[in-house]
């Protein structure tokens, strides 16, 4: 069977979306739709060239704009928001109104519990919401369930991620591969973990410690920050002791950071200087972003989910990973890849009528197993282990 795919928004992740369910999605037709018309036709055409078909299309679209996403989504099977997290409630009133399936990536957990809140429309309508469905969260969330899957029982789970450069860049050691709003959203939100079975809520930039990976990674550092576990605290409360995600640097990042956060250049609150209006954020991206951003220089994502139970009776703990890297034969990102090749995997799960109708988490409503098994055939290296705990 031939499906039908919208994706809104032909940014970086939005096109590597709409360039595996081009490849892998027994797509008939892939609709790239963006405000800006040349940012969609340019995206279509890299996508085209390098399925070697003429499938995805360009169409200009404003998202807030109801007839306008209407039009696009009509007779698409199934659709992909990359747009800002804040159109992403208006849209999946879209979706249950047009009865397709829809995926986004995310960024707010608060409006992913209102999506929620859809869960009943959504069943009646016969589609599938899937939201916070980028690296992490959707590719941790993923991981992380499959991970408790493979022990007969759960009771800890402990995830560690990052995207960085292959090769660090003093004095920050940091590439920016998305958005930088998005990454002082996660550096500046508090995240919600599961402590002693408790919905639990962490200060960002604290609990730092080392974490190693094989050479030439080596040694990385690990601290809070917000926004990782989406909604699994809520859905595994009273179920796991522990659930928890720490964000993975090079050595010294964290320091740094820190320091921003003390002084309060992360605060959205606007302060009075010589009689002008600034907000300290704003100010922090405009000095920041240029000191993180080198287009030429390519990176790596890391994806570590450790979870601690019983298996066969015995003590356990089950280890599943993924180190990616940029792809020199397409020119995606590994940011690109894990985030936008998960968010494409997830929506054609619902195109196949694989995921049940509703609005949930992906902890409940994507099946772990069959999503690993499709990353895995489209390229991310994923690997598990299961070892015996000494008590």
């Amino acid at each position: 069977m031939a499906y039908t795919y919208a994706v809104l928004g032909a940014g970086r992740q939005g096109t590597a979306a709409a360039y595996d369910l081009a490849r892998w999605g027994e797509a008939d037709r892939v609709i790239l739709a963006d405000l800006n018309l040349e940012s969609a036709q340019k995206a279509a055409q890299r996508v085209n060239s390098l399925v070697e078909k003429s499938i995805a299309q360009a169409h200009q679209v404003d998202v807030t704009d109801p007839l306008a996403v209407q039009s696009v989504l009509g007779g698409v099977d199934a659709f992909l928001s990359a747009v800002p997290y804040y159109y992403n409630l208006g849209l999946t009133q879209m979706a249950i109104e047009c009865k397709a399936h829809m995926a986004d990536l995310g960024g707010n957990t608060d409006i992913v519990r209102q999506q929620h809140s859809f869960h009943q429309a959504a069943q009646a309508a016969g589609v599938s919401i899937l939201p916070d469905c980028g690296q992490v969260p959707g590719l941790g969330t993923i991981l992380s369930c499959y991970a408790m899957s493979l022990l007969d029982k759960a009771v800890d789970v402990y995830m560690w991620d990052g995207g960085i450069p292959q090769k660090p860049r003093p004095p920050f050691n940091y590439l920016l591969t998305f958005h930088v709003a998005g990454l002082t959203n996660e550096y500046a939100e508090p995240a919600v973990f599961l402590r002693d079975w408790k919905i639990t809520e962490v200060e960002p930039m604290t609990e730092p410690e080392s974490v190693h990976f094989p050479e030439p990674i080596g040694t990385l550092e690990a601290f809070v920050a917000g926004g990782g576990t989406s909604t699994m605290p809520w859905t595994f409360a009273g179920r796991l002791r522990t659930l928890q995600n720490l964000t993975l640097r090079y050595p010294g990042h964290y320091a740094q950071m820190r320091a921003f956060y003390d002084l309060g250049l992360w605060d959205q609150t606007p302060n009075h200087i010589g009689g002008t209006e600034i907000v300290p954020r704003e100010v922090f991206h405009a000095l920041f972003e240029p000191k993180v951003v080198f287009p030429e220089d390519k990176d790596l994502v890391i994806v570590r989910v450790k979870a601690i139970g019983e298996k066969d009776g015995q003590a356990c703990e089950a280890t599943v990973e993924v180190i990616d890297y940029f792809d020199e034969i397409t020119g995606f990102t590994a940011m690109e890849r894990s985030t936008g090749w998960t968010a494409a995997v997830i929506l054609e799960l619902a195109a196949y009528r694989l995921t049940p109708a509703g609005s949930a988490g992906l902890e409940i409503l994507v099946p772990a197993d069959r999503c690993v098994a499709e990353l895995r055939k489209h390229g991310l290296q994923i690997t598990e282990s299961i070892k015996p705990l000494s008590i």
